[in-house]
């Protein structure tokens, strides 16, 4: 999918009545386009790993936007590249919006790409109108969101709050065999200009991301875009059930101790509990491993994966003591041993409420339905989140597809999302 196929595709359904106040879908098309030239696959997909040269690429192309928009742009020492206008009260701390350009292998064209566009129409359309914030205002590309390179993303958004440690960073390698500071060294980065990337947060009063919904709620409803509530935060256990292996013929059914069907009912448990924390809580056990694996073997030992997610810590802490509880019973039950490890646990982030009622003063303004949902997904957002202010706009996404060449939004929804940002960031002016 070169340039102008992507363009036109943009284009030929775009309804140009949404061109008004400065913001045009053309140039939002036409830059969308631009960055999916980048990395591109054989299957129209995108592959811009974090921290590889096509990643800075895309970083280089937007930056020239930026400049060309009137930004003073500089690179921090995790290749976040942030591009600032300056306020009429230029000392008061800087709102922030963008995402990421980073894309998992042979992904979308609009997962990132999206929200860091949409941040920089938001100044073509104040240029236009001879527009100054009274609060400075900064549009950023974080590095590694995706996480494709080390299997675990976010590293460009951590950077700039100063977390994680960078001890197991430096143990970190990719598929190649290169580690975490051979990757930044790459780039023109090294372990200590990462370590220097920490900012002073004062500096920020608040973050906002445009991101694609990548689920269908916005579909269902009809609604070009959406307020997002909280970002979940997962939860990872590793359940170990084990049991003893024997001859599938040999062995009669009321002597077995069967790993598999523990499992079984383990998993048909587990898919009912999140209804009784709340309505955005899920749990998801997508990975399964069975030993000794054979067609005539009474499985022995079953591992598998619980991926636990809510908005809200305490509901989603009260699910994994309910699959806790289940993984237990099911030990009693079928005289399994049933172990367990914590593999990851992340707080979630939960939209603050006055950011989603300003949220929804703009979607009044312009015309929209306002519609909260959840992310399920995490986001530079629920990173910042855990530091500052943060609100999140979700566009709409064609059949929730995502991390897909097939991943699509509509030029027509994608420019609605950017006036109910250009309209929130002007209400916070007024804060």
């Amino acid at each position: 999918m070169n340039e102008l196929m992507l363009k036109e595709k943009l284009m030929a359904d775009y309804d140009k009545k949404y061109d008004y106040d400065g913001i045009s879908g053309e140039r939002l098309a036409h830059r969308l386009g631009e960055l999916a030239k980048i990395g591109i696959t054989e299957e129209n997909g995108s592959n811009r790993p974090g921290y590889s040269m096509e990643e800075k690429q895309a970083k280089e192309l937007v930056a020239g936007w930026m400049r060309q928009a009137g930004l003073r742009v500089n690179e921090d020492g995790a290749g976040n590249i942030i591009g600032r206008l300056s306020g009429k009260s230029d000392h008061l701390p800087a709102i922030m919006s963008g995402s990421h350009v980073d894309s998992v292998p042979n992904g979308g064209h609009f997962d990132g790409p999206l929200g860091v566009l949409a941040a920089l129409e938001v100044i073509e359309a104040w240029r236009e109108a001879g527009y100054q914030p009274v609060k400075p205002y900064e549009v950023v590309i974080f590095s590694d969101e995706e996480g494709a390179r080390f299997n675990g993303g976010f590293n460009g958004s951590e950077g700039m709050i100063g977390k994680g440690n960078m001890e197991e960073r430096l143990k970190l390698h990719d598929a190649a065999g290169l580690s975490f500071e051979e990757v930044l060294s790459t780039v023109g980065l090294n372990a200590e200009s990462y370590s220097t990337a920490a900012r002073n947060l004062d500096e920020l009063e608040i973050f906002v991301e445009v991101h694609i919904e990548q689920g269908k709620r916005l579909e269902k409803e009809n609604l070009p875009c959406g307020i997002v509530t909280g970002i979940a935060g997962p939860c990872w256990l590793e359940f170990t059930i084990e049991g003893d292996a024997g001859h599938a013929g040999n062995t009669p059914m009321n002597d077995r101790k069967d790993a598999m069907v523990a499992a079984g009912e383990f998993v048909l448990e587990v898919n009912k509990l999140p209804g009784q924390v709340s309505n955005s809580a899920v749990a998801t056990i997508g990975k399964l491993n069975v030993e000794p694996n054979g067609v005539n073997v009474i499985p022995g030992k079953v591992t598998l994966y619980v991926d636990i997610r809510d908005i809200y810590q305490d509901s989603r802490d009260k699910l994994v003591d309910l699959v806790l509880a289940v993984g237990q019973n099911v030990a009693d039950k079928y005289a399994v041993k049933v172990s367990h490890e914590e593999k990851m646990r992340i707080s979630p982030v939960p939209i603050k409420e006055d950011k989603q009622n300003l949220l929804e003063q703009s979607f009044h303004t312009k015309g929209i339905r306002p519609y909260k949902l959840p992310s399920g997904a995490g986001h530079d957002a629920m990173v910042i989140g855990g530091k500052l202010p943060v609100a999140m706009l979700f566009t709409k996404s064609r059949d929730g597809i995502s991390h897909n060449p097939a991943e699509w939004s509509d030029l027509s929804d994608c420019v609605q999302t950017v006036h109910v940002l250009k309209a929130f960031i002007e209400e916070m002016q007024e804060e």
